[in-house]
């Protein structure tokens, strides 16, 4: 195991950013595959590549970009992370949530994290966006195992309401306003990089899971522990394995994400804009 970083580390890197983006955030959002050209219409933009900031991880799936976006959207001062770090790349779990409790520093109080997931629930369907209402983790590890950084939280921190019910009312009213497709569900994580296995997917399901993905709860971790408001879609990239007997590829998420984009940049614009 890597040595955990300490809360100057994190400090570290919160004044490397701050020098560059030399305001605060109002918003903080990570985009999840496929889902990076919100970035597109965002201005006054400050570009920051992660391997830049001190102490950050480095992505290395190949279609993330690997970087940190502040810019403009909906007139609101935004700090995007356009690609993010997983568990199956060999970082350890509290580096997969590094520039959450980063972002604590810069003050970002309220955050969207987005993400593209396989489909388990009878009602969500390839092009749906869930909304997040709550997670499923079996791995034993947490972002917050080791030491505790007392500046960032207490050591034990509930997980009641993690994902902020406000906003996700809201989030609702957009899609209703705009004609969006959205449900609410449960998001199971699992490490990957394998796909599931249609067993694994038929007990998510028996224990009430909605999607499957391979990111975002360590991060929803440390958002709890930070005292972060977080509102998480999730799009629907394919059937999980088992449910249609095709199999999974990488390129399908990315199509998929692709074909949604106008309704996810529509709520995620808006949501900017009211939350």
């Amino acid at each position: 195991m890597f040595e955990k970083c300490g809360y100057k580390d994190y400090s570290l890197s919160a004044e490397y950013i701050k020098n560059k983006i030399c305001k605060t955030p109002d918003i903080a959002i990570i985009l999840g595959s496929g889902l990076d050209k919100v970035v597109e219409k965002m201005t006054d933009k400050v570009v920051i590549p992660y391997r830049d900031i001190p102490n950050f991880p480095v992505s290395t799936v190949s279609y993330q970009k690997g970087e940190l976006v502040f810019g403009t959207l909906a007139d609101k001062n935004v700090l995007a992370m356009n690609g993010r770090f997983h568990y199956y790349e060999g970082w350890e779990m509290w580096q997969t949530a590094y520039p959450i409790a980063v972002m604590k520093l810069l003050g970002v109080e309220k955050m969207i994290i987005t993400n593209a997931a396989g489909g388990i629930g009878d009602n969500v369907n390839p092009g749906d966006l869930v909304l997040i209402t709550d997670h499923i983790k079996f791995m034993a590890d947490s972002p917050l195992r080791g030491a505790n950084i007392d500046e960032f939280g207490v050591r034990f921190p509930d997980m009641q309401n993690v994902y902020d019910k406000d906003m996700i009312v809201t989030a609702e009213n957009i899609a209703r306003e705009h004609n969006i497709s959205v449900t609410r569900g449960v998001y199971a994580y699992m490490a990957g990089p394998q796909y599931e296995t249609p067993a694994e997917i038929k007990a998510l399901k028996t224990l009430g899971a909605d999607v499957v993905g391979m990111s975002t709860v360590s991060e929803v971790i440390v958002a709890a522990h930070c005292q972060i408001k977080v509102l998480c879609i999730s799009c629907v990239s394919n059937k999980a394995a088992g449910i249609t007997g095709n199999p999974l590829t990488e390129e399908e998420v990315l199509e998929t994400a692709a074909s949604i984009a106008a309704g996810f940049e529509t709520l995620v614009t808006e949501a900017i804009k009211r939350i």
